[in-house]
């Protein structure tokens, strides 16, 4: 266990970066970065998932849900386990965490960083195993664990709605057009959709996306297409103006453009949250690469091609997510050959 130390009010108001993606259309499109949550975190970082984790935990506490001396728990792909861990941790808690054992590397060791438990399952199951794995964890000692359940927790997409939302309309002095976020628990796209929507009166468009097939490598994104998967109750798609479907290969490819068209001019910043911009530069980049995660990669692709089919227009600010940083990854085929 390292000697850092949570810093929460680190929390909340992350960067806003202009980004290339050699579009037709003129639009401006913006990306925000999500690793400014605990920016100093081992292991890359913090993650979007930063947010959830304390806006459930401090919900669970606020309504009297979470008793010292419990052990809180939580099913997850990664990022979501090392946020609950490291603040769950820096609060007292015990904490185990129930994952694929095909997580990334980064993640694996964010959360053993942590102090935490780790429950592997054979990612070959499917993670809807994950899921079913920490629920019979629960059933043996119900009265020992608390599980924020970011599938079922309204915490999840309320704390979007009150914090992701406003940070970019203002970060956008009001001119965001279009929203875009992957789905995972759906927290993300609905929380912060429906806060865009509330605050631009219906004219922001709210575009979800997901993996093209059920087989996939972009993390922290579930395949509901078809088939029958776990549905997370976090997930409205009533707030989504439009769908998208990405493959693992487009998701890919964009996130290593990205690295590309940065290799050597700098990533210009448009609003630096609450850190200074020295302090963004400082943390924008691993190894002077600008390097991020897969599902950072899917959203890259989803806003090239709704570009390519026509639907974004030259006067457009479009921003998507970037969930956390690439050296999380170093380990799997997307980075390995760069970090």
């Amino acid at each position: 266990m390292s000697e850092y130390v949570v810093d929460e009010s680190t929390i909340f108001e992350t960067p806003l970066v202009e980004v290339d993606l050699d579009l037709e259309a003129d639009a401006d499109v913006y990306a925000k970065v999500e690793w400014f949550n605990l920016y100093d975190a081992p292991h890359g970082g913090g993650s979007i998932k930063s947010r959830i984790a304390k806006g459930m935990l401090d919900g669970a506490e606020e309504r009297g849900e979470l008793d010292p001396g419990v052990t809180v728990i939580e099913p997850t792909s990664g990022n979501t386990g090392s946020e609950v861990a490291r603040l769950a941790a820096a609060r007292g808690y015990d904490v185990e965490i129930v994952m694929p054992d095909n997580a990334a590397g980064g993640k694996v060791a964010a959360v053993r960083d942590a102090g935490a438990e780790i429950h592997f399952v054979d990612a070959n199951l499917g993670y809807d195993a994950v899921i079913e794995r920490c629920e019979e964890i629960i059933a043996a000692d119900p009265e020992a664990y608390f599980r924020p359940n970011q599938y079922e927790n309204p915490d999840n997409p309320g704390t979007h709605e009150r914090t992701t939302a406003r940070e970019i309309y203002e970060a956008t002095d009001g001119d965001v057009t279009h929203f875009v976020a992957g789905v995972g628990t759906g927290g993300t796209i609905t929380g912060t959709g429906r806060g865009l929507t509330d605050l631009s009166d219906g004219a922001v468009k709210v575009v979800g996306f997901e993996p093209d097939e059920a087989l996939h490598a972009i993390d922290g994104l579930k395949y509901l297409k078809t088939g029958d998967h776990y549905h997370p109750e976090t997930y409205d798609e009533s707030v989504l103006d439009r769908a998208e479907y990405v493959t693992t290969s487009e998701a890919y490819d964009r996130a290593r453009a990205l690295r590309e068209r940065y290799l050597d001019d700098p990533v210009p910043i448009a609003d630096p949250g609450q850190h200074g911009e020295a302090t963004v530069r400082e943390h924008l980049r691993v190894d002077d690469q600008f390097v991020v995660g897969t599902s950072a990669g899917g959203g890259a692709a989803v806003v090239a091609n709704l570009d390519a089919a026509g639907h974004l227009a030259d006067d457009d600010v479009v921003v998507f997510m970037l969930c956390d940083r690439g050296d999380k990854y170093a380990d799997i085929p997307l980075w390995e050959d760069y970090l």
